[in-house]
């Protein structure tokens, strides 16, 4: 790895405006002064600390695969599952899509971006391009780890059981919660914009930059990847080769077209069952909605409310602001761009908290099998819902939030504006 480069310029990703960054002390960050947004920040020990989390995440959870993760007790009869066993499950009952959802975004991301902090953190000789690979792999992955996700969706079973036995947590189940600190806390202190300064220098440009303006206006774009400055001409970024624009190509059709899918698939998601649940032989059919009814006629009312926030209010909530962003985005009346730029940090954060419901039924479906007395099973609903979160989350990443702010300060360069929808 190069030794750091000290570049006192950024052009923000979320809102274009060139920033001026003075060297920061140690515990501070760097925001833009127009929509807030963190730029880069400084920690102490900027190699150690994430290397020292990401090696205990990784050893964490390896021991969280190893022993029984949570059983379970009803009328005399156990059960116990391990984590490993959970995929298995849902691959027995002819849910390998929701199996490899599980082992996808619970367990190999996670491993593969602690492996990439542990590779690009420890500042050994390495070829560049391999360097470059490893670090644009990981900045992709990061967004899809939803350990922390998985984590609450266990809880939340937890509560679903105790009406029906004694629910009690395995030796994993500890290694497991630590696993999700340590993760957590390893991508805290990964800061994205001093990788890559670690990686390669940036691309020196040839001309002189204005402070306080937008990187359309001087002729210059971001690269996504690694936050390097171009020339809005150059298609390919001369630190990490990835090919980009302006702005994002095409953003407001594909944000469209997957927002109108997702719509589609969101109708049957809560109409059809997420689950079967078999008590004595009878099987019955469990959607969404019935669930959260379930819960709160027994008194369950926190978790009730839990499920209904997150996978009925946060998916509708989140689907209508994406539409309103694009509307908005594409209007030449004035709006309130910093509101508007809260609302999509909202949309790109709690997006992927509606994943918990899949992850409670992955849990259920494994956990509770015993036979006639009582069996879970999950269904088509659970499929399709998990099916509308993903849809949800890249039409939130394929939109594009500068084109919020093109408007408001160039409002005679129609032909760039127009090139990012």
């Amino acid at each position: 790895m190069c030794s750091h480069v000290h570049d006192p310029h950024i052009l923000c990703p979320q809102c274009d405006l060139l920033v001026a960054i003075p060297e920061i002390a140690v515990g501070q960050k760097a925001k833009c002064p127009r929509c807030h947004t963190t730029l880069t920040s400084r920690w102490k020990e900027p190699r150690r600390r994430p290397i020292a989390y990401a090696v205990s995440a990784l050893f964490m959870l390896l021991l969280s695969n190893l022993f029984p993760f949570v059983n379970m007790k009803v009328a005399g009869l156990g059960s116990e599952v391990t984590l490993i066993q959970i995929p298995q499950v849902l691959v027995s009952d002819d849910y390998a899509s929701m199996a490899s959802l599980f082992m996808i975004l619970v367990q190999l991301m996670p491993a593969i971006c602690m492996l990439s902090i542990i590779i690009l953190c420890q500042g050994t000789s390495m070829p560049s391009h391999w360097q470059i690979s490893i670090a644009r792999t990981y900045f992709r992955l990061k967004a899809w780890c939803m350990v922390e996700i998985f984590l609450a969706g266990v809880l939340v079973s937890f509560v679903k059981l105790m009406a029906y036995g004694d629910v009690g947590v395995g030796t994993s189940f500890y290694p497991f919660v630590l696993f999700c600190i340590l993760q957590l806390r390893a991508f805290q202190c990964t800061d994205r914009y001093w990788i890559w300064q670690q990686v390669a220098p940036a691309p020196k440009l040839e001309r002189p930059l204005r402070v306080g303006e937008s990187g359309l206006s001087q002729g210059l774009r971001s690269c996504h990847c690694c936050m390097a400055i171009l020339p809005v001409d150059q298609k390919t970024c001369g630190r990490c080769e990835t090919s980009g624009y302006a702005r994002r190509k095409n953003s407001l059709q594909w944000t469209m077209a997957l927002l109108i899918t997702s719509i589609f698939l969101y109708i049957p998601a809560n109409l059809m069952p997420i689950m079967i649940t078999q008590v004595l032989g009878s099987p019955m059919p469990s959607t969404i909605m019935a669930g959260v009814v379930l819960l709160w006629s027994e008194g369950s009312y926190p978790v009730a409310m839990v499920i209904l926030i997150a996978s009925i209010m946060v998916p509708t909530l989140k689907m209508i602001a994406i539409g309103w962003l694009c509307w908005d985005a594409n209007s030449n009346k004035q709006i309130d761009r910093e509101r508007l730029h809260v609302i999509y940090e909202v949309v790109e954060f709690v997006g992927r908290w509606s994943m918990i419901d899949v992850f409670v039924i992955a849990v259920l479906s494994a956990l509770v099998r015993m036979g006639q007395l009582m069996s879970i099973y999950p269904d088509i609903g659970a499929l399709l819902f998990a099916s509308v979160v993903i849809l949800t989350m890249f039409a939130a990443m394929t939109f594009d939030p500068r084109l919020i702010w093109d408007r408001a300060v160039m409002k005679s360069a129609k032909e760039p504006q127009d090139g990012g929808k």
